[in-house]
């Protein structure tokens, strides 16, 4: 089970232990959250206000350390210590709501400690724009690239390559510093985080919104890749945590050059989700302002706009049109997407010659929602299932 900091906030609790997942320090997340307990059941504004003001707080700490190492020329520690100030950053801003200036003041201050953490790794990182196109906006998306290890490459021809989607309300950085990319590099495999329609830059800077035609950015994404000579174009596959489990299913049933497809949380049919928990009979919600993010993401106004929009959100049409292997990854007890929409989707996928469902149960621990009380477990399996299916050499 998922250690609840707040045990009457789950939105709180969840955050708290993804910022732990990405690197957060355990000690410093106390000393934050403590003083907000007698606060976190309201969860109203004032509170919500105070975790950013606590956040940003050890944020600011740490940056302030990072800095006094860059001056000194101790680049490793300035970089875990920028690093660590994303991660502080990123779950402070978690909270506010779409309109608050705070909120994209908060987050472009990480988008800067991220890449100066990043860049003083002297890592392969590499910041890249993929061109975009849908009606009328002519623009790019944002991602990052990072190339496989070099000594797990095999053949002659260059590595496969996973486009990684994110969620509702992940980022591309978030999946950077969970290491998701890193663990596909050590078995073989490139990564492409790309913030789409809806979310992270895409969303905040770029004010492109989410819409069910999923396949529509994942065909973008393959065009770029496509361009590479880094990458094999014949081995490009795709991945998507939490709502991403609607994004990839629904991306491989129409856009057949992903030769493979992995959901991390498997959400079936986000219309019977998102009418639940708009009248209060449903599931976990993953943020404290829930409807307000609804319609930042969604562009839209009211919640019979929102239920317009997500009642298209399903993989009725898509499941039995997909051709590439499917792995769903899924939680026994994931209080957020019931375990019935990932049977379900595998059950589906009937053209698939490989579908195959991972539940975590208790036994072995990762059973909440994309493993969140574990998400090694998850990211371990994903990997080598893909490095399997690609023939990427290592594993």
């Amino acid at each position: 089970m998922m250690f609840e900091y707040f045990p009457d906030n789950y939105p709180w609790s969840m955050a708290a232990v993804m910022a732990i997942n990405a690197g957060a320090v355990l000690s410093e997340v106390d000393e934050a959250l403590k003083p907000l307990k007698p606060v976190a059941a309201a969860n109203d504004d004032a509170a919500n206000d105070a975790w950013h003001k606590q956040w940003m707080m050890l944020g600011e700490r740490s940056e302030r350390l990072a800095d006094a190492d860059d001056a000194a020329g101790r680049r490793i520690s300035a970089s875990a210590k920028y690093l660590r100030a994303a991660v502080y950053f990123m779950t402070a801003e978690r909270m506010c709501k779409s309109e608050a200036p705070i909120r994209i003041e908060t987050y472009k201050h990480m988008l800067d400690v991220f890449r100066k953490g990043v860049e003083r790794q002297g890592g392969p990182v590499e910041w890249v724009e993929v061109p975009y196109s849908h009606n009328g906006d002519d623009t790019s998306l944002p991602a990052l690239f990072y190339p496989a290890d070099p000594g797990t490459v095999t053949g002659d021809g260059p590595p496969p390559c996973i486009i990684h989607f994110d969620g509702l309300d992940v980022m591309k950085e978030f999946l950077y510093l969970a290491g998701v990319a890193q663990a596909y590099a050590a078995r073989g495999i490139s990564t492409l985080l790309i913030d789409h329609p809806g979310v992270g830059e895409a969303l905040r800077l770029r004010g492109l919104k989410l819409f069910p035609e999923t396949e529509i950015p994942a065909g973008a994404a393959v065009d770029y890749l496509e361009t590479r000579a880094d990458v094999d174009s014949d081995r490009i596959g795709m991945a998507g945590i939490s709502l991403g489990g609607y994004y990839v299913p629904r991306a491989a049933g129409f856009e057949h050059r992903l030769k493979c497809a992995i959901a991390w949380g498997s959400i079936n049919d986000y219309g019977k989700i998102t009418r639940g928990r708009l009248d209060g009979t449903g599931t976990k919600l993953s943020v404290s302002h829930w409807e307000e993010h609804m319609n930042w993401v969604f562009g839209t106004n009211s919640a019979e706009e929102i239920l317009e929009a997500v009642d298209r959100m399903n993989l009725d049409e898509a499941v039995p049109n997909i051709e590439c292997p499917l792995l769903v990854v899924h939680g026994e007890g994931d209080r957020q997407i019931p375990l019935e929409m990932a049977q379900k989707t595998i059950r589906e996928a009937v053209k698939s010659p490989r579908a195959e469902l991972k539940v975590f149960t208790p036994d072995d621990g990762g059973i909440e929602h994309c493993q969140v009380d574990h998400g090694a477990l998850a990211v371990e399996y994903m990997a080598d299932w893909a490095a399997d299916v690609l023939n990427s050499g290592t594993r």
